[in-house]
């Protein structure tokens, strides 16, 4: 085997990192192939040129095993498990019922509970829960959702800045810390800082979305305009809370985005407009979009269980063991169903699955979708389990359209979901039990209590995620063996020390902002940590100080899409172009790095 001079295997690694983010910017090839070649090409190279070092494979593979990486696949999890349950629909539904009365501080009270949750939770299923609120609030205010989502997602970062677990970024940081150090990051020491910068960070995004934002239209809007009624039932049950609802103006207010067409109490059948308050018993013959109808059943358990109810259905109550989903089938030509209702055909019964409404283009129907004779051509909006579902392709009296599937959240486990996350969180945050423990404990509880399931879990632990966290792990350690962190951390030193800590640290928190958008935050900030470490060691400053300077310069992924989950995320439902990021992410970098800059003295006492 070749043996090269330690000065070259430096720079041959030099050269590994630099193809290997060249390719993460270009994106030629998938994020996991890239790491995986990374990974592959630092093993082969000590393995060949550099046999005498320490870094053996099993050392540049530890990065799969490190604590900070499984601390965040738990808590993907967690994150998963409160999707899952919509253990935020319910304080999401409270907040949005009170837009008509006060509409600008009802959306700072989103924004506030959106940047609440985001600072103890991954903040990407954060962001998903609070897309479709914030385009519904947009449609209501009469204003674009491309004014609302570029902030939710950077809301949903700079709260990731103020705990130890607000984002993946400070559990890899701390990890670095943890293995060269002595020290440790607690559950809130970046709180002080990082909560005066997420200040900083809300003004001006408060101030400037007005200006800097475009006014387009979103995928919501499109989606509303051209959606399409289903006739469906809905039975008030005992304890609904629709028993009791008075119509104001012949309407319901409660059912905002639904039309009543028609109450049948008993035998009588009341048409609008309506005058008298809903009984228990009565049944509700609506037309609803397919988005409104999976609003419904999202919203509170008791509309479920009404639905359930209309087929007979009562014992359906154990729906933990699969997913539930919302599809939609046409009725083939030359079905069996044809010229049958929903009753006559046993449909639960034969498929497995419910029918929540039925659509039949250019018909006014004002009778029991029950009673609703089918034709060919009808699209029925089916409920049920995934299983049951996807069984459907195979009956040939329907045709079912396997790209309107989608799941829908069992709330009626919610309030135990938030039960787990408040646990997890509060076991962290009092290191009651470290914080990987507490982590993995939260995990294993919600797929315990059936909050998810083990393939809903699984799905949850991004592969992107993982093996970018073990290649930026493999690099950092390779820069450190061959003196790469020591070399960068000297040349800063050289080029800044001599203008005080203060300027040292603001330059080192400018580069790493600029390559975190450039590169994910997460391998910015596994690059860089060892660094700020070396440049700790160098110059006598608290390692604590650069390691924060890591922390909060690679959470500054505000410029463009590629930076971070939550800008791809808001990217199609605000229909932004990629300049858009750049004009309205690239001023908030500047502004929090003057902002900690300023404040490093104080901070740091520097």
């Amino acid at each position: 085997m070749l043996a090269l001079p330690e000065i070259w295997q430096m720079w041959a690694v030099f050269a590994i990192v630099a193809v290997g983010v060249y390719f993460y910017v270009r994106e030629t090839f998938t994020i996991e192939s890239i790491s995986v070649g990374i990974i592959v090409a630092l093993m082969l190279f000590f393995h060949v040129f550099a046999r005498e070092s320490t870094l053996d494979t099993g050392t540049l593979l530890s990065g799969f095993a490190a604590p900070a990486l499984v601390t965040i696949m738990a808590l993907l999890v967690v994150g998963q498990g409160m999707f899952q349950t919509g253990a935020l629909e319910g304080p999401i539904v409270q907040v949005n019922s009170s837009l008509d009365k006060s509409p600008r501080l009802t959306l700072l009270v989103v924004f506030a509970v959106a940047f609440a949750v985001s600072m103890f939770m991954n903040n990407t299923p954060v962001v998903v829960m609070f897309i479709p609120v914030m385009a519904a609030m947009a449609t209501r205010l009469g204003k674009k959702a491309s004014r609302y989502m570029m902030p939710l997602s950077f809301i949903s970062i700079l709260a990731g800045m103020t705990t130890l677990i607000g984002s993946s970024t400070n559990l890899l940081v701390n990890d670095v810390l943890v293995r060269t150090t002595d020290f440790e990051l607690s559950f809130f020491t970046q709180f002080v800082p990082g909560i005066c910068l997420a200040i900083v960070g809300a003004a001006y995004i408060i101030i400037m979305a007005p200006i800097l934002l475009p006014e387009r239209e979103g995928l919501e809007t499109e989606i509303n305009a051209t959606g399409h009624q289903y006739i469906a039932q809905i039975r008030v049950t005992q304890n609904h809370p629709l028993v009791g609802a008075r119509p104001v103006a012949g309407l319901f207010p409660t059912l905002r985005d639904v039309t009543v067409r028609m109450v049948q109490r008993g035998e009588i059948s009341k048409l609008p407009p309506f005058e008298d308050p809903l009984e228990a018993g009565d049944v509700l013959i609506v037309a609803a979009t397919r988005n409104s109808l999976s609003k419904l059943l999202s919203s509170q358990p008791e509309y479920l269980k009404g639905m359930l109810d209309i087929a007979g259905f009562n014992n359906g109550g154990d729906v933990s063991a699969d997913t539930i989903v919302i599809s939609e089938a046409v009725i083939a030509p030359g079905s069996r169903m044809i010229g049958r209702n929903i009753e006559q055909i046993g449909f639960r019964r034969q498929t497995g699955t419910l029918v929540l409404g039925i659509q039949r283009r250019s018909r006014m129907i004002r009778k029991r979708m029950l009673d609703i004779r089918l034709e060919a051509g009808d699209v029925l909006l089916l409920f049920g389990y995934d299983r049951d579902m996807r069984a459907l392709r195979n009956d040939r009296d329907l045709l079912l359209l396997d790209w309107s599937m989608v799941e829908i959240p069992d709330i009626r486990k919610s309030m135990l979901a938030r039960i787990i996350f408040i646990a997890t969180i509060v076991c962290a945050a009092t290191s009651i039990v470290p914080i990987e423990i507490a982590a993995l404990g939260g995990a294993l509880g919600m797929i315990a209590t059936g909050c998810l399931n083990i393939r809903q879990a699984v799905r949850a632990l991004d592969m992107r995620i993982f093996l970018l966290i073990g290649a930026a792990f493999a690099m950092g350690l390779s820069l450190e063996q061959t003196g790469g962190a020591a070399f960068i951390g000297e040349g800063v030193v050289n080029a800044f020390m001599p203008y005080g800590n203060q300027i040292l640290i603001a330059a080192v928190f400018l580069v790493i902002a600029f390559f975190t958008n450039v590169i994910s935050n997460s391998a910015a900030a596994l690059l860089f940590a060892p660094i700020a470490l070396e440049i700790s060691a160098q110059t006598g400053i608290d390692p604590i100080a650069m390691v924060l300077t890591v922390i909060f310069a690679a959470n500054c992924c505000f410029a463009t899409p590629i930076a971070y989950q939550t800008n791809l995320l808001v990217l199609g439902p605000g229909h932004y172009k990629f300049s858009d990021f750049i004009r309205f992410g690239g001023p908030l970098i500047v502004l929090l790095w003057i902002t900690y800059t300023l404040l490093a003295p104080v901070f740091f006492q520097l």
